[in-house]
């Protein structure tokens, strides 16, 4: 359990909302993350790790002709990922990550390449940041779980300082 996932659970369950995750790079990190923390059943429904381009659209509704234009390294893709994961199970919140873990490059982005969205109950939904992290493909995948609790966080009024190596 991370301090940032037990304060996204906290904040989720103080609310009443539900979350789920949709992952590609960080391969169910994020939903591990959240599952971690004592009581997460009140508030995690489950979480989909759409690793293939044809799972992010079959699955998650994800525009097939995008992924097929700019790949799945992408903000649209992304939050399309969130707000598939929220439909598909039920859930208030949905948080998506999708990138580059590395070593190498993908889809012609480099290592470190990432895209974050969170979409749920709240004006600017869904939200989406992309991040350009340094590391090993460990350190790019546990700094891009890191990202996105802080980014839902942020999204629900929480004050949270995040130190995420590489992120502009």
């Amino acid at each position: 359990m991370t301090p940032l996932s037990a304060m996204v659970v906290a904040a989720l369950i103080e609310r009443g909302w539900t979350v789920a995750t949709a992952e590609s790079l960080t391969g169910g990190l994020v939903c591990a993350a959240l599952t971690s923390v004592p009581g997460s059943s009140d508030t995690v429904r489950g979480g989909v790790v759409s690793y293939a381009s044809d799972v992010k659209a079959d699955l998650l509704g994800v525009d097939p002709r995008r992924l097929a234009e700019v790949g799945a390294v992408d903000a649209t893709v992304a939050a399309e990922m969130a707000e598939g994961v929220c439909r598909l199970v039920g859930a208030d919140v949905g948080l998506a990550t999708t990138g580059v873990a590395g070593p190498g490059p993908s889809e012609g982005m480099p290592a470190g390449t990432v895209f974050i969205a969170a979409a749920g109950p709240w004006p600017s939904s869904p939200t989406t940041r992309a991040l350009a992290l340094d590391g090993t493909r460990d350190e790019v995948r546990a700094a891009s779980v890191a990202a996105v609790l802080a980014l839902l966080l942020e999204l629900l009024g929480e004050s949270v300082a995040v130190d995420t190596p590489g992120a502009p």
